[in-house]
């Protein structure tokens, strides 16, 4: 049966006016699609008055039975009926006869597919048939047709957009690099000022020790030459002298205690904020990733176990403050995907950081730029996040592998819920974040991968399985 109508499904109008109304995202169901269909023992004459009365329509579909055959064009049409004796061959026969020489390949897309694939797929077509219409499978029994030349403008419009976007986001990146490298020299003179008062405190308590010690030698000495005193007796009791004499040394242990526990964390801030670092400095990464730690203990403390795993590591040329960075952001991630589990029955949320040095050969197979996604239960023992072991230190045995062939691999694992496949290839892209509005920015990651690969010149990996776990894998070359 013969469709003369137009039906147009709602469409994003793609005029400069409304060029706004499409999104990176768009696909072609937001596009004009023309739903004109002939059968194939229709008359051609048909095709022709459906193109004349239709002034606009790429082309019609043809089917047999209700059942999708293929699509001629109005170009093709019009070609044919231009040949000698054409109209006399065409117009007056089944339309099947003039599908058997007009018939191409054709594209055939699913109504959801983006239009920019649709449009790059659709130019990588041979010139013959780079204005062919493209078919659009709005259902499993209904195929329309869309202009190609409405297609690539769109495609055109969506390339302004995303133009504008990269450079709005460019501009937000390049702010909050400024404003970390802001607070870099902030914290760094904070933490530079607190350490003096510290190092006086941490020092005076030494001698505060000795002192006490000194005092109750002589207090001791003067009850053994006065005697028993009946108002000393009373005064001692008042102020509870024998738990003074014990509370005091207590007292004196838990002041030095704090005290270094500040130095720590005043270390920690030091070395973290080393943001506008201009040449590259040798560091111990074991102290910055246990700077880090440090920092973030407050969100580690309660109900999270962190084990590390250290080899043997040489000293690495590097901006250690940018990794400090690197390294809280992938831990910062962990903590938020455990956070969503931890409260499950009898799991343990764990955190494992490890390290070693490894030959080039091993590290070959990753690509910076791309996700290598593979299985963690394919690994040894599926890196079981519950086994601890002695952190271990630098040694100058692993100097002598500090050659151009190594790497330095970092890995940060959690045994959290994973990441999904379609999350895993846009983690690294600027501004994506899954998390709700007023709590992620999407810029941890993208700018940990900037860090890695374009600071360092290393590669950057993640190995996700959803409800296995997550780790990230930091690839750094030994020069």
């Amino acid at each position: 049966m013969l469709n003369t109508s137009c039906v147009e499904i709602p469409v994003q109008p793609v005029s400069e006016a409304d060029s706004g109304e499409l999104r990176l995202d768009s696909t072609l169901q937001e596009l004009s699609l023309y739903d004109f269909q002939v059968e194939a023992m229709d008359f051609g004459m048909k095709i022709s008055q459906m193109l004349e009365t239709n002034p606009l329509l790429p082309g019609v579909i043809l089917t047999n039975q209700g059942k999708f055959v293929g699509m001629i064009s109005r170009r093709r049409f019009l070609e044919f009926l231009s040949r000698p004796f054409g109209r006399e061959l065409f117009l007056k026969r089944p339309i099947k006869a003039l599908y058997r020489f007009a018939e191409i390949e054709t594209l055939i897309f699913p109504s959801n597919t983006l239009i920019v694939d649709a449009a790059r797929k659709s130019l990588q077509r041979s010139k013959e048939l780079l204005y062919e219409p493209i078919v659009v499978q709005v259902s499993p029994q209904t195929y329309t047709l869309v202009d190609v030349r409405e297609l690539l403008v769109a495609q055109s419009k969506i390339h302004e957009l995303a133009t504008k976007l990269l450079r709005q986001q460019t501009q937000s990146q390049l702010i909050q690099t400024e404003k970390l490298a802001s607070l870099g020299q902030m914290v760094a003179g904070v933490a530079h000022e607190i350490r003096n008062p510290v190092t006086c405190i941490s020092g005076n308590l030494g001698f505060l020790s000795n002192y006490s010690k000194d005092i109750m030698e002589l207090l001791s000495a003067y009850e053994q030459i006065v005697g028993p005193s009946e108002k000393i007796d009373a005064l001692k009791k008042n102020i509870e002298f024998d738990f003074l004499h014990e509370d005091w040394v207590e007292i004196l242990k838990s002041m030095k205690a704090s005290s270094e526990r500040l130095r720590e964390l005043v270390t920690s801030l030091h070395t973290f904020s080393y943001m506008d670092e201009t040449h590259l400095k040798e560091a111990n990464l074991h102290e910055c990733i246990d700077s880090t730690l440090l920092i973030m203990k407050s969100r580690l403390k309660y109900g999270f176990k962190v084990v590390k795993n250290y080899g043997d590591l040489p000293l690495v040329k590097c901006y250690s403050g940018q990794l400090s960075q690197v390294f809280m952001n992938i831990i910062s991630n962990a903590i938020d995907a455990l956070e969503e589990v931890k409260e499950e029955t009898g799991f343990v949320a764990a955190i494992t950081i490890e390290t070693e040095v490894i030959d080039s050969s091993d590290g070959d197979f990753v690509n910076s730029e791309l996700l290598q996604n593979y299985v963690l239960g394919d690994r040894p023992n599926a890196k079981q996040l519950s086994s601890a072991s002695q952190n271990a230190g630098f040694s100058p045995e692993a100097s002598e592998k500090n050659q151009n062939n190594a790497w330095i691999a970092i890995r940060i694992a959690d045994n959290g819920p994973g990441i999904p496949p379609e999350i895993q290839r846009r983690i690294f892209d600027t501004f994506f974040t899954t998390k709700p509005a007023g709590k992620g920015t999407g810029l941890g990651l993208a700018i940990t991968h900037q860090i890695v690969t374009e600071k360092h010149k290393g590669k950057l990996n993640l190995h996700s399985t959803p409800g296995t776990g997550t780790e990230f894998e930091i690839l750094l070359p030994l020069i």
